[in-house]
């Protein structure tokens, strides 16, 4: 199968950290731009993946001088007026040279610091072209990996207006991946309550565990 690779080649994977959003419900502000604990989201970010993928792509609409200070490749989304979290991914495989994509959102300032090996070796261990985050029984559907065939597929689905990201994924089947044991990565921050309440808990020393992963074992 085209898709079986080893789960250990960490070459042969980009990630595309989504940050292309209006951002409505943090009153129009750049998410990856706000700061947190003293860092951008972005830089929060880029810290945490850099460690576990040598290709890093950002998706952005706005600020792209501001993105591009960071030293990794922006893209804008190739489909105009902000659709959604699917052009974003379109522009990010239309741009990988690697076989496997790997997401995340820009509003998501933890990751679990073997995010990208567990999702690689879910998909090869489960021969699908589609990984996809669970948090107990909720799939994450902007925590993905992406096999670079599907592109024309998703390039079909924009063309139609579909924006639904979990009817694309049902469509090519996929496999869950859980994380339950790093539940604090899907606290995502929409909202400058959001900001301030994970700023609060930073600063109390909550977050110290925060990105690590527990042994289940």
């Amino acid at each position: 199968m085209q898709n079986r690779i080893p789960a250990e080649r960490p070459d042969n994977l980009t990630a595309l950290i989504l940050a292309g959003g209006r951002a409505r419900r943090m009153q129009g502000r750049d998410k990856g731009l706000l700061t947190l604990d003293g860092q951008t989201m972005i830089g929060l970010i880029l810290r945490q993946l850099a460690p576990q993928c040598k290709i890093i792509l950002i998706n952005a609409n706005r600020n792209l001088s501001e993105y591009r200070q960071y030293g990794y490749t922006v893209i804008p989304d190739q489909h105009p007026d902000f659709q959604g979290p699917l052009a974003g991914m379109y522009s990010g495989l239309s741009h990988a040279t690697t076989d496997w994509m790997i997401t995340a959102p820009c509003d998501g300032p933890i990751l679990a610091a073997d995010y990208c090996q567990r999702m690689m070796t879910a998909a090869v261990r489960e021969d699908c072209k589609i990984a996809v985050a669970r948090l107990r029984d909720r799939i994450q559907p902007v925590y993905a990996l992406l096999h670079r065939s599907l592109t024309d597929s998703l390039a079909a689905c924009l063309h139609s207006e579909e924006r639904k990201i979990d009817r694309w994924y049902h469509r090519h089947g996929f496999c869950r991946v859980d994380f339950s044991d790093n539940p604090d990565m899907f606290e995502n921050i929409n909202t400058p309550d959001q900001l301030l309440a994970v700023s609060a808990k930073i600063r109390a020393g909550t977050g110290e565990d925060r990105g690590k992963t527990r042994d289940t074992t």
